[in-house]
C-alpha cells in the first residue's frame, strides 16, 4: 500500500473526525465504544489514530483572540463556537497533510509504539532503547540526541558516551548509565537506574541525579528528589511488581496497555495489592484481581470494561 493510497488517506480523515468529536465534548459512551472498535479493526486505523493524536498535541493551543471572544458570548453560543474552533483545530493540520499527500511516517516520530506494544532498539553506538506503550521518539545520532515526544522510554547508554534526552520541559544529559523518562502532566518523570544524569530545565538551574534517585523535570525547575520507585521500572521486563501498593497504581498502569475504555469505581483505588502482573495479558490481570479482591469485572465488550465493588450477598 502506497502512502498516497485512498485507504491511508481515508484512515487519516477518519482519525481527524474522531479527534474532533472527542474535543467537542459531545462524545457519548457509544461513541467511545465505536472508536475503540474502529481502532482495533485494522492496524492501519490504529496507526492513523496514533499519528494523528501525536500531531494533534502540537496544535492544542487555541488562538488568544478567539479564546477571549468566546468569553463574551452567551453560554450556548460560547460552547458552540468553542466546539467549532476545536473541531477546526483538530481537522486543519491533518487535512493539510492529506492535501500535501505526505506519507504518514513523514509527519510522525522516527519510532513509535501503539497501545499495548513495547519495543526494543539497539542503536549503532550501542545505546539500548526500550519504548513503553503508546510512545514516540525522534533520534538524531549526528547530534547525539533522542527526543521523547510521547509516552515513556528507557535508555541505556554505554560507558564513556554521552546522550542528550530532549523533552518538552528541558533535557536530560546522560553520560553512561540508564534512565527512564515518562511524560506526565506538565512534567517529565526521570528515574535513574544506573549512572549519573544531569536534569536541565528550560528555565532554572540544572540538577544532578544519581543511581537510585528520581525527580520531576519541569519547565521552571526540578521537583523534589526522592528514592527510586523500583516498581515503575518493571515494564522493561513486561511486568509490574507491586508490594502493598494502592490498587489505583496498578489500574492506572493497566489502562495504558488496553485499547478502549477501562474505568473503575473510585473507592477501589484504596484497596491494597501485592503481586507480579504481566502487562501482555491485562484481561488475565483483571480476572486475578476479581478473584482476590472485593471487586467485579463488568465487560460490555473487550473494549469497554468497568470495575465495581463486589456486592455483599446475605
Amino acid at each position: 500500500m502506497t502512502p498516497h493510497s485512498p485507504e491511508i488517506r481515508e484512515a487519516v480523515r477518519a482519525a481527524a473526525r474522531w479527534l474532533a468529536l472527542l474535543d467537542s465534548g459531545d462524545a457519548s459512551e457509544g461513541d467511545l465504544l465505536r472508536l475503540a472498535q474502529w481502532r482495533a479493526s485494522s492496524s492501519l486505523h490504529e496507526d492513523a489514530w496514533q499519528k494523528a493524536s501525536l500531531l494533534r498535541q502540537r496544535f492544542t493551543a487555541l488562538p488568544g483572540a478567539l479564546a477571549m471572544a468566546t468569553l463574551d458570548r452567551p453560554d450556548a453560543g460560547r460552547r458552540a463556537l468553542l466546539k467549532q474552533a476545536l473541531a477546526i483545530a483538530a481537522l486543519l493540520p491533518t487535512a493539510w497533510l492529506v492535501s500535501r499527500e505526505l506519507p504518514l511516517d513523514a509527519w510522525t516520530a522516527d519510532m513509535h509504539t501503539s497501545v499495548g506494544e513495547r519495543r526494543q532498539v539497539l542503536l549503532s553506538d550501542g545505546t539500548f532503547v526500550q519504548m513503553n506503550t503508546d510512545s514516540a521518539v525522534d533520534i538524531d545520532m549526528n547530534a547525539r540526541r533522542l527526543t521523547l515526544l510521547r509516552g515513556e522510554v528507557a535508555v541505556k547508554v554505554p560507558a564513556n558516551l554521552n546522550l542528550t534526552l530532549q523533552v518538552p520541559y528541558g533535557q536530560v544529559v546522560l553520560g553512561g548509565g540508564e534512565v527512564c523518562l515518562r511524560l506526565v502532566d506538565e512534567a517529565c518523570r526521570v528515574l535513574v537506574a544506573d549512572g549519573v544524569a544531569s536534569l536541565q530545565p528550560l528555565r532554572g538551574p540544572a540538577h544532578v541525579l544519581h543511581a537510585g534517585q528520581q525527580a520531576s523535570l519541569q519547565v521552571a525547575g526540578v521537583g523534589p528528589v526522592t528514592g527510586l520507585d523500583e516498581w515503575r521500572l518493571g515494564w522493561r521486563e513486561g511486568v509490574l511488581r507491586l508490594d502493598d501498593r494502592p490498587l489505583g497504581d496498578l489500574l492506572h498502569e493497566l489502562r495504558r496497555y488496553r485499547p478502549g475504555v477501562l474505568r473503575w469505581a473510585p473507592e477501589l483505588e484504596r484497596l491494597r495489592v501485592t503481586g507480579t502482573f504481566r502487562l501482555d495479558d491485562t484481561d488475565r490481570v483483571l480476572a486475578l484481581l476479581a478473584a482476590s479482591l472485593p471487586l467485579q469485572v463488568q465487560a460490555r465488550t473487550r473494549y469497554w470494561v468497568s470495575l465495581a465493588a463486589r456486592e455483599n450477598r446475605a
